[in-house]
């Protein structure tokens, strides 16, 4: 496949097919998650896959309340990816100090991105998830207190008959060439 077809296939899905995830498949999107650049190349990431019903109900009902009910739908996934967010190089802690920079979250999501591309790819779904309660799912997965959760992502094979449109800005709203704000594209 293309990867500008790729691109285009790749959605938030959010409503998944009663069915399993092969071990296989999780693998291979991992190996594509595992091979993205990082600053430095501290690779600051861990990955916890939970695919057990019991733990993917639990972990799940962390990512919404009575208030907030937007990710409902993650119970609803066979496979949770949790993304921890590891200590960089000394190097890249210093660089980011100096420059503003959280270079461990933008790392985590090139990395997710990853393998959100490759799940696409194996004819898988997936939804990253900001939204959720650290805490409990800390505890829930034995991760160590010291330890930061930096992004959940819901995997499984996704139930659409056809792809949902793509709401995007127009081209020429999000580029400008040399200078901000000039119109010539």
């Amino acid at each position: 496949m293309k990867f500008s077809e790729l691109v285009k296939q790749r959605f938030s899905a959010r409503k998944y097919l009663d069915k399993p995830v092969e071990r296989e498949k999780i693998n291979q999107c991992l190996e594509s998650a595992r091979l993205a650049p990082s600053a430095c190349n501290s690779q600051p990431w861990r990955f916890i896959i939970v695919d057990e019903p019991g733990l993917v109900s639990s972990v799940s009902a962390q990512t919404y309340n009575q208030l907030i009910s937007f990710n409902k739908f993650v119970g609803n996934a066979p496979v949770i990816v949790v993304i921890l967010m590891e200590k960089p190089k000394l190097i890249a802690q210093i660089g980011g100090k100096i420059k503003n920079k959280e270079y461990p979250l933008i790392d985590m999501g090139i990395a997710a991105e990853h393998f959100c591309l490759q799940a696409t790819e194996l004819g898988l779904g997936t939804c990253m998830l900001g939204w959720f309660n650290e805490k409990s799912i800390k505890d829930i997965l034995k991760i160590p207190a010291n330890k930061t959760v930096g992004l959940l992502i819901s995997l499984g094979y996704p139930d659409y008959a056809k792809l949902p449109d793509k709401k995007r800005k127009k081209f020429d709203e999000i580029v400008n060439y040399n200078l901000y704000g000039a119109s010539e594209i």
